[in-house]
């Protein structure tokens, strides 16, 4: 086991992540309690199974003794085994507490601590006043936040006309492409059981942004990801072949518990969006080979919709408990005059494979956890960043070129009363 052999490791990983390191040593006494608790119960087994034997061939005026002391015997394995149980759940509860490893090279630090690694395309300039998303949209009939308040509370809205449009678009020019790379599509369930949720490591420190039924004991997923991490769970998947590629589309859902005031203008940040979500599992040694075929994808998408936007490398510390290493895509948004995130790929290596049981016949026909990969291939907010970008003087708005052939056609989206 590699947190017996190489603690450091994680010690390391740990502290690179601002998280704690001492739920480490915690873990490994829990692996040792729970090593001799197990031994402590099998030998006590096989007390009982060789007095059962004894018992079996002793003379008829000797077994009363013996099934007596036969019985405290099996008292004593009862307790055994009760200990052996308890030890298991304790080890299991602290060793999944323990987040992801990092790859080599994720910087140290917290949100602010990225390492940028690119920026692409020129940032939009414009001769007239920009107006932001959300009054472009309600010029083009695209958003309604008032009826969607309304009938649902905040941060929540509707997209009618055009702005329904756009996201079909969006999210089927990202299927298309998905497809010609040779994903599978998926319609996901977006209510998953917590066993599923929890071996993803979406309840971990950001398990106050997800919504609970209690009296279902279902969770409302804020991504597919978590529901194409299980589609495979406890079963040996065939990797001869290559990757298992699958894009997921579903509806998402999160509290943004903790983004209290933040972003509460248009459709930044919201409870409830569209996404198309790729996800893959492949062998662990072309992990990170695969991370950067993801991220090439994103970027396809971002370059030929005309938006600016940067690569960044995530600190460790902003990782989320489930990925070795992140890279973000953040698009330029004019009216606030900084990047924002559209999209994210992450490389999760065998953390979740390992917590769901994904496993895949190696060259010696042993198994071995597999390595998963997911990234956004088109969601919701993207609309954000395209009205601003492309948005004119007039309040229409021009269309990029990739997107007209969802859309009948259409060069510029008009406003309603133009």
């Amino acid at each position: 086991m590699l947190l017996r052999d190489q603690p450091d490791l994680f010690r390391r990983s740990q502290k690179a992540r601002g998280a704690s390191v001492s739920v480490v040593d915690d873990a490994l006494a829990a692996d040792s309690s729970r090593r001799a608790a197990i031994s402590a119960y099998e030998e006590l087994r096989a007390e009982q199974n060789a007095f059962g034997k004894l018992v079996a061939k002793a003379p008829k005026e000797e077994k009363a003794v013996l099934v007596a002391e036969a019985k405290g015997l099996a008292d004593k394995v009862k307790e055994a085994q009760q200990l052996a149980n308890e030890s298991e759940a304790e080890f299991v509860r602290l060793a999944g507490s323990i987040q992801n490893l990092i790859v080599d090279g994720v910087p140290e630090g917290g949100e602010d601590d990225f390492v940028t690694l690119r920026e692409v395309g020129a940032k939009p300039e414009f001769d007239f006043p920009v107006r932001d998303h959300l009054e472009i949209g309600e010029l083009l009939g695209a958003i309604d936040m008032a009826r969607g308040t309304k009938v649902s509370g905040s941060r929540f809205y509707f997209l009618s006309g055009i702005g329904a449009r756009l996201e079909i678009a969006l999210m089927s020019l990202g299927l298309d492409r998905a497809l010609n790379a040779g994903f599978t599509p998926l319609i996901t369930p977006t209510l998953v059981r917590p066993e599923i949720m929890a071996g993803t490591g979406f309840l971990g420190s950001h398990a106050d942004e997800v919504y609970h039924l209690e009296d279902e004991d279902l969770y409302l997923t804020g991504t597919s990801e978590v529901a194409m991490a299980g589609y495979h769970s406890d079963e040996i998947i065939d990797l001869e072949k290559g990757p298992l590629r699958y894009a997921g589309w579903s509806t998402c859902y999160r509290k943004e518990a903790g983004s209290y005031g933040k972003d509460t203008r248009g459709i930044i940040r919201v409870h409830q969006f569209n996404k198309l979500e790729m996800f893959v599992y492949t062998r662990p040694e072309d992990a990170e080979e695969e991370h950067q075929r993801l991220l090439g994808w994103q970027e396809g998408m971002l370059r030929d919709l005309g938006l600016s936007y940067r690569v960044i490398d995530t600190a460790a510390g902003d990782l989320g408990s489930s990925a070795a290493r992140k890279f973000d895509v953040e698009a330029w948004v004019p009216t606030q005059g900084a990047y924002r995130e559209l999209t994210s790929t992450s490389n999760c290596t065998t953390y979740q494979a390992r917590r769901l049981s994904t496993r895949f016949r190696g060259e010696d026909g042993k198994t071995t956890p597999a390595a998963t990969l997911n990234g956004t291939l088109a969601t919701t907010r993207w609309i954000v960043a395209l009205l601003e970008t492309h948005q004119r003087a007039d309040g229409s708005v021009f269309i990029p070129e990739v997107l007209r052939p969802y859309l009948g056609g259409l060069e510029v989206a008009l406003p309603v009363n133009a």
